[in-house]
């Protein structure tokens, strides 16, 4: 059970956060290169994870995690939290035989030090926006069958890439992603029997009466409290991280 903490406080250390016995869960925003070390060493310490999207770096990374989650006893999820929104739910839940999702998501990011710049902190436009676009589609869609990329690399990442991904039914999917786009490039359109839907910004929800990141913080809350399953499964998330491995290899010259 989560215990109450009794005062807000600043730990000195990632390892104090770890060793406090009054702390039975953690959130590893840390970046993407870190995700499956302090994962690894928080069930080992007995906490529970929430952890950042992308989960890991590839999908042996996430088996392994998962692998890790189950002999812990402990509960694994990733943070995607524009899943939790209800506007974002009741998107997907209305569509009717789609038939193509174009999913692009890009913004420009302006410090050449920024870490999601850096290859090897894992960086690139594919694990920290496309991430999404790659979600999205197989929420809607379910598992790609063929998939296509092209990717630009600048400095051992991919700044912008783009995938075509093919599904069962001659369905299919455009994701883009991008960390050298104007601000605001992003949109869901899904083109289905009897309409085309189109949803601006779905990953972001500012100025929102919603907040999918406190839906989402209490959906893991409630899991940890009552033992029940996430509310984003492993094999999800492991899905997803396969889809990603897929496009950057396609994307290889």
């Amino acid at each position: 059970m989560l215990a109450p903490y009794p005062d807000v406080g600043v730990l000195d250390s990632y390892e104090a956060l770890l060793a406090d016995p009054q702390i039975d869960a953690i959130y590893n925003p840390l970046p993407n290169h870190l995700h499956k070390e302090w994962t690894l060493r928080a069930f080992a310490a007995g906490k529970h994870v929430l952890c950042e999207k992308p989960l890991a770096l590839n999908a042996s990374e996430a088996e392994e995690m998962a692998a890790a989650a189950k002999a812990s006893g402990k509960h694994l999820m990733e943070a995607f939290m524009y899943r939790f929104h209800p506007a974002m739910r009741a998107f997907v839940e209305q569509l009717r035989d789609p038939l193509h999702v174009q999913a692009s998501f890009g913004f420009t990011v302006k410090h050449a030090d920024d870490i999601r710049l850096q290859a090897r902190f894992g960086g690139g436009a594919l694990l920290d926006v496309g991430c999404y676009t790659v979600s999205v589609s197989r929420w809607v869609l379910g598992e790609p069958i063929d998939v296509l990329a092209r990717a630009r690399i600048e400095r051992e990442i991919d700044t912008t890439i783009t995938g075509l991904l093919t599904f069962g039914g001659s369905r299919s999917a455009s994701v883009w992603a991008s960390l050298e786009a104007p601000e605001g490039a992003q949109s869901l359109t899904v083109i289905a029997d009897g309409g085309v839907h189109r949803r601006e910004k779905p990953f972001t929800a500012y100025r929102d009466p919603h907040d999918p990141y406190q839906l989402m913080v209490e959906s893991f809350a409630e899991s940890v409290l009552n033992d029940m399953p996430v509310a984003i499964p492993l094999a999800e998330s492991i899905a997803n991280m396969r889809t990603l491995d897929r496009i950057r290899e396609a994307s290889r010259p």
